[in-house]
């Protein structure tokens, strides 16, 4: 029985090809739930081949080879052929293709040629050794030109004959000469294909300030506008340091909770509506979606007189104003605008936050020192009889010593 092997290469625990697991070595990663039963194997030919990065095909395997997850292949390509590894078979692959929006009308799908062998997979290390140097070379072959675009990334075909060139460009970039000049510097065929700072992002990987992967390499593959509207909403503070990720654009998971503040803030009044009552006039001032909290102010623009109103309270109010109406009061609860700035969203009870929590010294930890110290000290004090009591001992014992030796000795 074939044993499990585990790595950690990012915290992930990779199980044989044979097993479901996820290609934790690779970026964007599949976990083939269904590689258990032998009937999904079967029930297509497609297959999905991951190359360098987060680029991935789906080609034919028109031999019926026994291919399972984590096999080199050696692919068809134009021109020769390309190396890749089987990232996803069975019947999830037609699934992977839906969910990435592939056209069958408009993809070609090649074939699978066979298993790579020793020499394919040689040959393949050995153009691979050469990206780094060939990017290197090619970010000053562009300047040279006065092009104004960032070659990001190079990518050798598994054969050597054919090197793709990721570039990130603002505007329009004629790149013709460009290719006159890379094919006779690198003496093989150039494809140029553009890529927004997002994907570069995601091809090139890294870790966020969450602490994990980047969404854009691990399982991200549709990338959705974002806007600060996002940030307005839930309240997040417009600062671009902290809503910037590491393609300079703002985080994509700036999205991901928009719809649970949309369904908390359905039964919100407008913000230009203001709240007439016969003490005045209030206008709002903030609110918080997840605690349901709406905070009125007295002057608009500026935090006086602050009270924090419920929807429901908010929306009542509104009704009677529409009716005519005024209540004497606006009601709630009344609070400051320092309370409001500075009520947590949630008890950082050991300061995790804070990034030089251990260079400060606690107070309480030193005034228990202090105390502590002090207890000791008053715990020494208080037994100094005891000590004087046994150092008057020693001295007696010391002088009766020395008067049974002048004794002795006369």
């Amino acid at each position: 029985m074939e044993k499990y092997k585990f790595t950690l290469n990012n915290g992930n625990c990779e199980i044989p090809a044979s097993g479901c697991r996820g290609n934790s070595g690779h970026m964007l990663p599949v976990t083939d739930w269904l590689a258990d039963l032998p009937e999904s194997i079967g029930e297509t030919d497609l297959v999905e081949v991951q190359f360098k990065n987060t680029r991935k095909g789906y080609y034919h395997n028109a031999e019926h080879l026994d291919l399972q997850k984590g096999d080199y292949v050696a692919v068809e390509a134009n021109p020769g052929h390309d190396i890749g590894m089987v990232s996803l078979t069975g019947r999830l692959v037609p699934v992977q293709m839906q969910k990435n929006r592939i056209d069958l009308t408009r993809y070609e799908i090649r074939t699978v040629y066979r298993i790579a062998t020793e020499q394919d997979l040689r040959r393949r290390d050995e153009a691979k050794a050469k990206e780094q140097e060939t990017m290197i070379r090619a970010r000053q072959l562009a300047k040279d030109l006065q092009l104004q675009m960032k070659i990001g990334d190079v990518e050798y075909q598994g054969d050597g004959s054919k090197a793709i060139f990721y570039y990130i460009a603002d505007e329009r970039v004629d790149f013709r000469q460009l290719i006159k000049v890379y094919a006779e510097t690198f003496r093989v065929r150039i494809e140029m294909k553009q890529i927004g700072a997002r994907q570069e992002a995601g091809r090139i990987g890294g870790t966020g300030p969450c602490g994990r992967e980047l969404c854009c390499s691990t399982w991200l593959t549709n990338f959705r506008s974002v806007g600060t509207g996002a940030a307005r909403l839930q309240n997040i503070s417009l600062n671009p340091q902290k809503l910037a990720g590491q393609c300079a654009k703002l985080k994509c998971c700036l999205n991901f909770e928009v719809p649970v503040y949309e369904d908390a803030m359905r039964n919100f009044p407008d913000r230009s509506t203001p709240l007439e009552t016969k003490d005045g006039t209030w206008y709002w001032f903030s609110c918080d979606p997840l605690r349901q909290e709406i905070t009125y102010s007295s002057a608009p623009g500026r935090p006086s007189n602050l009270h924090t109103l419920s929807p429901d309270q908010a929306n009542e109010i509104i009704g009677m104003n529409n009716r005519g109406e005024k209540p004497y009061t606006l009601g709630g609860k009344e609070t400051t605008a320092e309370a409001v700035e500075n009520m947590p969203d949630y008890e950082n009870v050991v300061g995790q936050d804070d990034v030089t929590r251990f260079d400060k010294k606690r107070g309480n930890g030193g005034n228990r020192r202090q105390n502590d110290n002090g207890g000791r000290r008053e715990g020494r004090g208080g037994n100094n009889r005891n000590g004087d009591s046994r150092n008057n001992q020693r001295a007696r014992n010391n002088g009766n010593s020395q008067n049974s030796h002048d004794n002795a000795h006369n």
